[in-house]
């Protein structure tokens, strides 16, 4: 796989290289100070960085992608979303503004949190495919999915772990 070398290399350039003067704290969520791990996502890489993701039905725990959309996405946080069902596989939630583009992919597992067009956040509670042009990663959901395999709505929200 051509993409995961560039990415390897890529990561060991930035590690090598001076931070940027520009760079802001907020704007550090989910850089080189966080250790990189390349998750079960054909080629997603996630970070140190974790989100809660809360219901009425308990709380789960996700790290966030190595990307510039799961960086927009941790600057926007605290966030309520209303989610509705999508075809028995997902919850979709509008986010209130755009995320950055980025590399897109077909394919999503159990826990896949993705970005479909430009604010759709998605969890993804089952397994498959989508249509191109794919969804963007934003992270990995750890833990028991099963309380949103249902065609019901849900209210979530998502906020920066401590």
């Amino acid at each position: 796989m051509h993409s995961s070398r560039a990415l390897v290399a890529a990561l060991a350039l930035s590690a090598c290289s001076a931070p940027s003067e520009s760079a802001t704290p907020e704007s550090e969520i989910a850089t080189a100070n966080n250790a990189t791990t390349v998750d079960g996502e054909k080629g997603s890489t996630m970070t140190n960085t974790e989100i809660l993701i809360a219901t009425g039905n308990g709380q789960l725990r996700a790290r966030l992608a190595d990307n510039e959309a799961a960086k927009a996405l941790a600057r926007m946080l605290p966030l309520r979303l209303e989610m509705r069902d999508h075809l028995r596989q997902e919850k979709t939630g509008e986010l209130p503004s755009r995320l950055p583009d980025g590399e897109r992919q077909t394919e999503f597992s159990v826990g896949t949190l993705g970005l479909w067009e430009d604010r759709d956040f998605v969890i993804y509670y089952g397994q498959g495919r989508v249509p191109a042009p794919g969804i963007i990663i934003l992270g990995q959901v750890s833990g028991d999915l099963s309380q949103f395999d249902n065609p019901k709505g849900v209210t979530v929200s998502l906020a920066l772990a401590d």
